[in-house]
């Protein structure tokens, strides 16, 4: 069976009956930015059905989460939000709110076409695009860079590879994907319907390559999974032979990959019509290309469930489990109740912070 949502300014989905039910099953939510309508949405279910909460960010992409700490990457800067239990008491949702993120600092980066995010230890990671490196905030320049591919000769704000995705192990940055191994500006874009390769930042070697505009790579029950956007499928590499194998072909462009239990939750992207997107696999084959998230059974490559944006959103970018939270909310600095809550120190600063909510009633 399948229900559909209407939201405010014609942003609309539906969804299978057993999309909410799983995000019941699992007590989770999920995160999903689109940067194509400029909103991050709170995927939600609620008495049966999924409720779709939007937030609006100039050009939202990737999303990192750490404990209370959340980062969302914007067209020119990297937001964090902390959860604040005080507002979460006020935000709305009332009572039914069991998990509040409210935005603590900004970093204003530079239009760098943030990519993925991961949190390293204290340090937020991300992938600098525009720059073809991987790299970290800072407090006297725009960004900190930490990594290049070996066939990247310079720091040029010239996209000579379209690195894009990022991937942890035990912890530390170990995988990255880029549309191509080339050093020139948009030297990728020739390639991208086979041209696309994943790499061991450790070993600062290709893994795999010949891929279609491959994204999102995850290391995730001692396994090495990848999205291989172009061919939309969800799949696994063998590190040692080099060989991705589809797991799951799916309807759309496959890009934002998370997982919790034996579920892999994908993003899908109608993609446009246009010379970025033309001649790779998914366009050429005629194949219903749709906008939203499956849920996939990551033994079988079965579909579980699925939402699909019917109107108003055409391409999804990042998927993250938001694990132990039903109802979450996000409150940007505008919102009137971040201006009435505090989390201050005790007296005692060695004890842990406290958080109150003044005028919010």
């Amino acid at each position: 069976m399948v229900h559909g949502e209407r939201e405010s300014g014609q942003l609309g989905s539906v969804h299978t009956a057993s999309f909410p039910a799983l995000l019941q099953q699992l007590e989770i939510s999920l995160a999903v930015t689109t940067y194509q309508a400029g909103k991050l949405v709170l995927l939600r279910s609620q008495a049966g059905q999924l409720n779709t909460h939007f937030c609006s960010f100039p050009k939202p992409m990737g999303l990192a989460l750490r404990g209370p700490q959340l980062a969302v990457g914007t067209r020119n800067s990297v937001v964090e939000f902390h959860v604040n239990a005080a507002a979460g008491r006020f935000a709305g949702a009332a009572a039914a709110c069991d998990r509040c993120w409210v935005e603590r600092l900004s970093h204003v980066t530079g239009n760098i076409q943030i990519h993925e995010m991961e949190w390293v230890g204290d340090e937020l990671w991300f992938v600098n695009t525009l720059f073809s490196c991987l790299a970290v905030r800072s407090s006297v320049y725009s960004f900190e860079p930490r990594w290049q591919p070996s066939f990247i000769s310079a720091l040029a704000p010239e996209d000579r590879c379209h690195l894009n995705g990022l991937g942890l192990r035990d912890g530390a940055i170990r995988y990255v994907t880029a549309l191509g191994r080339t050093d020139t500006a948009g030297g990728w874009r020739p390639g991208k319907k086979d041209g696309g390769v994943l790499l061991d930042t450790a070993a600062g070697e290709v893994i795999c390559s010949g891929l279609s505009m491959p994204h999102s790579p995850r290391w995730y029950r001692d396994r090495l999974w990848l999205l291989e956007s172009g061919s939309g499928t969800l799949g696994l590499v063998d590190a040692s032979s080099g060989r991705y194998e589809s797991v799951a072909g799916l309807p759309g462009f496959t890009r934002g990959l998370d997982f919790c239990g034996e579920v892999a939750f994908v993003g899908l992207s109608q993609v446009r019509e246009s010379a970025l997107f033309s001649g790779i696999p998914i366009t050429e084959s005629g194949r219903e290309r749709v906008c939203g998230v499956a849920a996939v059974d990551v033994t079988t490559g079965a579909v579980l469930g699925w939402v699909k944006f019917d109107e108003g959103v055409q391409e999804i970018f990042a998927v993250r489990v938001l694990a132990g939270c039903r109802q979450p909310e996000v409150l940007q600095s505008e919102h009137e109740v971040v201006d009435g809550v505090f989390i201050l120190p005790d007296q005692d600063l060695r004890r842990v912070p406290s958080q109150y909510a003044v005028g919010a009633e």
